[in-house]
């Protein structure tokens, strides 16, 4: 097969419309980065073709060969990816007994820490709403491709906490000042954790609706931790309290 050499190439423009959000729902496909994040999207049967300088990618589907100046073109990172994958969006499922709640996390780094601290401590499904998009090049590179292990929904909260609640779903949400110690919180089989937005935290209509609230005991010269740094510590404090 010949080498892409082009960035004005028809397939290249047609990938690169999936750096776009309305593209990447459109299509139900989105942008992979790095050899990791490709071989966790192997597992999930999610990679569709290989993208890279090479000749050819150790992932059983489709490859391309494509000239450097076109690999920058797809990629979101500063210095691009040896390989770069096309992935398909998973269908998604019924939640198991572990949810992430996610409202207005806007920082791709911050949301991919989420998701993968989610997945190390045996989350399910992650809820995202007004949010950076989950599939953001930046979020699965961030996610260390364990966004290939969760399923994704994207769901006003509000709704869809009355839903869970029916069905016996603890709520913990996450709250610095009115928050019980964390290593006071006992998690119920089938929970929820809720975490808010880098600079706000959860909203007060959200907090409301949650039948526990949490916070990380720390000196008081530390206000508050980063969200994905504390979503780390949450999920590791209530997985050792079930």
């Amino acid at each position: 097969m010949a080498v892409i050499n082009s960035p004005t190439n028809f397939r290249v423009l047609q990938w690169a419309k999936l750096k776009q959000k309305i593209q990447r729902d459109k299509q139900k496909q989105f942008i992979a980065e790095g050899y990791h994040c490709l071989a966790e999207a192997i597992k999930e049967n999610c990679l569709i073709e290989s993208i890279s300088t090479e000749p050819n990618a150790p992932f059983g589907v489709p490859h391309h060969q494509v000239s450097y100046e076109v690999l920058a073109k797809l990629s979101s990172m500063a210095t691009p990816a040896k390989v770069l994958g096309i992935c398909k969006m998973q269908p998604t499922r019924a939640a198991g007994d572990k949810i992430l709640l996610i409202d207005q996390v806007h920082h791709p780094g911050n949301l991919g820490t989420i998701i993968r601290n989610g997945v190390a401590f045996g989350v399910d499904t992650v809820v995202a709403h007004a949010s950076v998009d989950v599939y953001n090049p930046k979020v699965v590179q961030a996610s260390q491709g364990m966004l290939f292990h969760v399923n994704i929904l994207k769901k006003p909260l509000r709704e869809y906490i009355v839903d869970i609640k029916v069905q016996g779903y603890q709520i913990i949400g996450t709250d610095v000042r009115g928050g019980v110690p964390l290593h006071i919180v006992r998690a119920a089989r089938k929970h929820a954790l809720l975490l808010g937005s880098e600079g706000e935290g959860v909203g007060t209509d959200l907090l409301s609706m949650c039948d526990t609230k949490v916070h990380i005991p720390m000196k008081p010269a530390c206000e508050s931790l980063n969200v994905g740094v504390a979503a780390g510590i949450i999920l590791y404090g209530l997985a050792q309290s079930e």
